[in-house]
């Protein structure tokens, strides 16, 4: 096992007995530990939680079977898993300024189909961001459960600014008089208008949705603007840059609770993860700190430094820049494919994704741009000066390299990288 890090200091105590019982797996989870360390992380939807949240994970409330709500449980013995979950329900609506909240789904999707449980029937009209232009699977794309149970309408970007059109929003709302109206996306570089979409709504009788999955630990950072006291309803993820452990959650309006909560439990899912729910509850405490609204404005800080950085290197950023946490960037300026990109940084030690752009002209398994996002570099404590130098790196990676692991001029960027992260490594030695 060749990571420098204790295995017990981020797998907990437990971790000796794994390496006893299981050390196959124990090998895997340290080798994981490595592959994190080992390249600059800059999946925009991915993060690096905190120890203190990995111990909620790994604890005995795995063990307890709770279905139901706190005081109304279908088992016993749900003292405890009680306490723990009402903290965690007041944390969320104490961080957010949410008058109700769910913390029980497992996981985005799992917050999203019970939004529509709450407030849809099979067949009832939805309107949503198109996937092609930074929208979700579970926003009615044919391939999701969302597709096959709704008629799913979509909206996309004005071709002359890249950002939502609100014009085109409001005309399809009013044309197709859809049940639910959804904000939000996995590749929206710039803030949404939230009050824009809410005038929408109102204007043709519709429930206003926003799946905040990707943004929402800027705003329980005060560092954009929310949606909560415009929408309906929000659901969104507890990882990304919230910080969190992977799962879901939904806050509403009061009026809504008892039709989100029917439809989380019993209607979408079982018993909830209570040691998933401990390690949310963890979290919401983290982020309602003023060091945490201090890392959600540099989140944005590093972005917007990224985005300019492969900007002025021919990699263009889509909306010219970014109000958020990543950038979308358009490769044909340097003539290169997005799956060809993700695939040379790879293999300089550089983690992203390809994604399409608006309008792309490729299919979405080639694609013609990427995706950067800054959560986990900015969790190991870089800057923008740090951005500007991992600008460089993506430049020559995509420009210079084939692929190829072995190719002289990835070797000499992975040693570059490898330089980098000795200053700032994910997870250091405690």
């Amino acid at each position: 096992m060749s990571t420098q890090v204790t295995p017990q200091s981020y797998y907990g105590p437990s971790f000796a007995a794994l390496l006893d019982s299981d050390p196959q797996i124990a090998e895997l989870l340290v080798s994981e530990l490595d592959r994190q360390r080992a390249g600059i992380q800059l999946i925009a939807s991915e993060n690096q939680t905190t120890p203190a949240v990995l111990a909620a994970l790994g604890s005995t409330l795995s063990n307890k079977y709770a279905e139901g709500y706190p005081d109304r449980r279908y088992y016993g013995g749900c003292v405890e898993v009680d306490k723990v979950e009402k903290l965690a329900i007041e944390r969320a609506k104490s961080l957010f300024g949410a008058e109700h909240a769910n913390v029980q789904p497992h996981s985005g999707a799992s917050a999203n189909q019970a939004v529509y449980g709450a407030f849809a029937a099979p067949g009832d009209t939805i309107l949503g961001m198109s996937l092609d232009h930074g929208g979700h699977l579970t926003h009615g794309f044919k391939v999701s459960f969302s597709g096959k149970w709704f008629n799913a309408v979509h909206y996309g970007v004005a071709k002359e600014t890249e950002d939502i059109d609100y014009d085109q929003v409001r005309d399809l709302a009013k044309e197709h008089r859809p049940k639910l109206i959804i904000a939000g996306g996995s590749a929206i570089p710039r803030k949404i208008d939230f009050a824009a979409f809410r005038q929408i709504a109102d204007e043709v009788g519709a429930i206003f949705w926003v799946d905040a999955a990707h943004f929402i630990g800027l705003v329980a950072g005060q560092a954009i603007p929310s949606p909560v006291p415009h929408a309906d309803v929000v659901s969104f993820t507890t990882h990304k840059v919230l910080r969190g452990p992977r799962g879901g959650a939904i806050v509403c309006k009061a009026e809504h609770a008892a039709k989100i909560d029917r439809a989380v439990f019993p209607m979408m899912q079982g018993g909830p993860l209570m040691h998933g729910v401990a390690a949310k509850a963890v979290n919401f405490a983290e982020c309602a700190t003023t060091a945490y609204q201090d890392y959600a404005r540099s989140v944005i800080a590093n972005a917007q430094a990224l985005a300019a950085g492969l900007g002025e290197r021919g990699i263009r950023p889509i909306t010219g820049g970014t109000d958020t946490h990543l950038s979308l960037h358009d490769l044909q300026g340097v003539a290169v494919t997005g799956a060809d990109a993700e695939k040379r940084c790879d293999a300089a030690g550089i983690v992203l994704n390809k994604n399409a752009i608006p309008f792309d002209p490729e299919k979405p398994n080639i694609a013609s741009g990427i995706r950067v996002g800054t959560p986990s570099v900015t969790t190991q404590g870089m800057g923008t000066e740090q951005m500007e130098r991992i600008a460089d790196l993506i430049h020559r990676a995509v420009t210079t390299t084939d692929g190829d692991p072995e190719h002289e001029t990835a070797r000499s960027l992975r040693a570059e990288v490898t330089e980098l992260l000795g200053a700032y490594p994910a997870y250091p030695t405690p």
